[in-house]
């Protein structure tokens, strides 16, 4: 599966409160954001097929069905990922083929509603 980490630093004030928090509050928003996240990169996961020698060779969908999502460490982390050992050709490109990205495309509109969520809960 593909992984994108991300770390966030900086954010002493905002651990301080969520000491304060009820953290079911905080893992329904990961779940809920990590789900969002999911289906975001599905919608984006549009793939376009390739040539094998002279053959035009059409998508199979593979790795648009291989993304998924898991919640761990009792509900604080999602992570979102695809499953086809070949997706991160797609993602990032190489020298011969353009990148497609689905999975970034996503995280980066998905962090941004994360934190405005998180933001929200905690006022």
């Amino acid at each position: 599966m593909s992984k994108l980490d991300v770390k966030f630093y900086g954010i002493d004030k905002l651990q301080s409160k969520l000491n304060n928090t009820n953290l079911s509050g905080v893992r329904r928003l990961v779940a809920e954001n990590t789900a969002q996240m999911q289906a975001g990169a599905v919608r984006r996961a549009v793939y376009h097929g390739h040539y094998e020698g002279n053959k035009f060779v059409k998508p199979t969908g593979a790795t648009k069905r291989s993304i998924s999502y898991q919640i761990t460490d009792m509900g604080m982390r999602g992570i979102v990922g695809m499953g086809t050992y070949y997706s991160p050709y797609l993602e990032l490109g190489t020298r011969y083929m353009s990148a497609q990205p689905a999975l970034k495309p996503a995280f980066e509109v998905q962090k941004a509603i994360f934190v405005k969520d998180l933001m929200r809960m905690l006022k």
